[in-house]
């Protein structure tokens, strides 16, 4: 792909042979459990409520939202660590900014704390509430330990059993999910227009939506063409390692790539390929970051509870995503019912945008 050519999405290549196979992923919401890893509990005392909640059914936004109304406060007071997927069970954290004396909670008098464990909603429940000093925000979380259960699974299980080993030892290409660029990669053109200034985007936080489009889809352009060179698993020369000692790549922004020597030539030519988004991200006042090429899966395991069916568990860490993980394995398909252009595997966050 070129510069200015954002149309769709490109086939980024896969690190492993493709395995052949294929299967149903979320055929019920209690197929895909997703259960936060969060960075702290809750102290017990502090100016904000954390709320401990599982959800079936509802994305966060919505949830933020019933919670705000709830306990009589504005949206913005409402603070989470990550976005979770609709079609699924999950548990996660969430904060409302509730010091004495502010909020008007339902059922309750004006300075009482509500209590927010009875609220009663069909797509979720507050599991626990307690008091902490800050407001959660996105990022603040470990990660995610996701248990999967893929259905009706067609192909060669040794085929598949060789890419379970294979990612479990050597963990996965750390795209950034196809969810994350919207319905065909659409937001990705929308970045595009709003850096060359055809088009303005008033909206703060569509534009941020837009720029970590864009960031995003650098990056992924960046590892995809170390797969095709034969890099998956090695390291080059000027390669910039992370505390676990895997290689990363450009979160694009001001100032030189920290890279050196043959890793900083593949970074700037990328980035050379796609100049419009690159100097675009550059004056829209985004930092050089990096971010880790490799997502090694952590307490993997799985099972066959029948001939066609494959249990998987395991954890990743913060801004990681679970399709990573799936795409290396086999070729996934959901009901009709996921065509909404919404987000999953719980992961904007890990991708600062300023």
């Amino acid at each position: 792909m070129t510069d200015a050519q954002y149309t769709s999405l490109p086939p980024w290549p896969n690190a492993y042979p493709a395995s052949g196979a294929g299967a149903t992923l979320k055929h019920l919401n209690e197929d895909f459990i997703v259960t936060e890893l969060p960075l702290q509990l809750p102290s017990g005392e502090g100016e904000h409520i954390w709320l401990d909640i599982e959800k079936n059914g509802a994305n966060t936004a919505f949830v933020a939202q019933q919670l705000a109304e709830a306990a009589g406060v504005q949206e913005r007071d409402v603070g989470y660590a990550g976005l979770k997927d609709r079609y699924a069970i999950t548990r996660q954290w969430f904060s409302i900014y509730l010091p004495n004396g502010k909020g008007e909670g339902k059922g309750e008098g004006k300075g009482e704390t509500p209590d927010l464990t009875v609220l009663q909603h069909p797509e979720f429940k507050v599991l626990s509430q307690s008091r902490h000093l800050k407001k959660l925000r996105p990022g603040d979380l470990q990660g995610n330990r996701f248990r999967i259960l893929l259905r009706d699974v067609t192909g060669d299980r040794d085929a598949i059993e060789a890419n379970l080993a294979a990612v479990a030892s050597q963990g996965v290409p750390n795209y950034f999910g196809a969810q994350r660029f919207g319905f065909d990669g659409g937001n990705v053109e929308q970045g595009r227009a709003m850096l060359a200034r055809e088009i303005r985007v008033r909206n703060p936080k569509k534009k941020g939506i837009y720029l970590s489009a864009v960031r995003s889809f650098v990056f992924n352009e960046v590892l995809a063409l170390r797969i095709q060179q034969g890099l998956w698993g090695k390291t080059l020369p000027g390669d910039v390692m992370d505390e676990a000692g895997l290689p990363t790549g450009p979160l694009w922004g001001r100032g030189r790539v920290s890279t050196a020597d043959q890793a900083q030539a593949l970074e700037n030519g990328v980035a050379q390929a796609h100049a419009t988004l690159c100097d675009g991200m550059e004056h829209a006042g985004l930092d050089q970051e990096r971010r880790a090429l490799v997502a090694r899966p952590a307490d993997m395991s799985w099972e066959w509870p029948q001939a066609d069916q494959l249990s998987l568990t395991f954890s990743l860490p913060a801004g990681t995503y679970a399709t990573s993980v799936l795409n290396e394995i086999l070729r996934t398909t959901e009901p009709d019912r996921h065509t909404e252009n919404e987000p999953a595997d719980g992961l904007h966050e890990g991708l600062p945008v300023r």
